[in-house]
């Protein structure tokens, strides 16, 4: 049988380190930012409506999306993220459903749904379990910052741009504590794993 897990965690939170650790194990990884990409590149639809809704000012000089600029305009004005999630949601749901179809069809023991947003846009529907990646929100912060080269102000508005670890924390079945170092973050999921004998 087939196990759906979701996997979610808030910005900086160490998610995509778990996400990189369960692919290792050969586990089919069905990946909501890789495809918010892939919805919004050159000559999509989902990029056309994007320019129309921004102006091409929001467009590198190769016609690329400079998501940097972008990211810059929908963080500072919660208005246009709706906007902009109102044009990428519905292309980003309907991939991660057809991907999910496609991997069941491989009988895989493991499906990972590696979503942001898991919780905000209902995605935990799909799954039969849910983990959260969790931090505490000094170290978000500061980790956030440091990786994306952003002042305390700009971290805090993507920050603010999802739930609260704190409310995510009330609906996750499983909680992988990443305030510490990776090797005991490391040794959770393998713990999890093992519960789930995946492995």
């Amino acid at each position: 049988m087939t196990l759906v897990l979701g996997l979610t965690g808030g910005i900086a939170s160490g998610k995509s380190t778990v996400s990189r650790w369960l692919h290792q194990y050969h586990f089919p990884i069905i990946d909501a930012d890789k495809i918010a990409r892939q919805v919004v590149a050159p000559q999509t639809p989902g990029l056309q409506q994007i320019v129309a809704l921004f102006s091409t000012g929001i467009l590198t000089a190769a016609g690329t999306l400079n998501r940097q600029k972008l990211g810059q305009l929908v963080f500072a004005d919660q208005h246009l993220l709706a906007q902009l999630t109102a044009i990428t949601g519905p292309l980003i749901r309907q991939t991660i459903l057809q991907q999910l179809i496609d991997y069941r069809r491989t009988a895989a023991a493991l499906i990972v749904l590696d979503i942001p947003l898991l919780f905000e846009s209902h995605y935990q529907q799909l799954a039969d379990l849910t983990m959260l990646v969790d931090v505490s929100e000094p170290i978000q912060l500061q980790r956030l910052m440091a990786r994306n080269q952003l002042s305390t102000q700009a971290a805090k508005q993507r920050i603010a741009s999802q739930w609260p670890l704190s409310a995510k924390r009330q609906l996750a079945d499983v909680i992988i504590d990443n305030n510490q170092t990776l090797a005991v973050t490391q040794q959770q999921v393998l713990k999890f794993l093992t519960q789930y004998q995946l492995v």
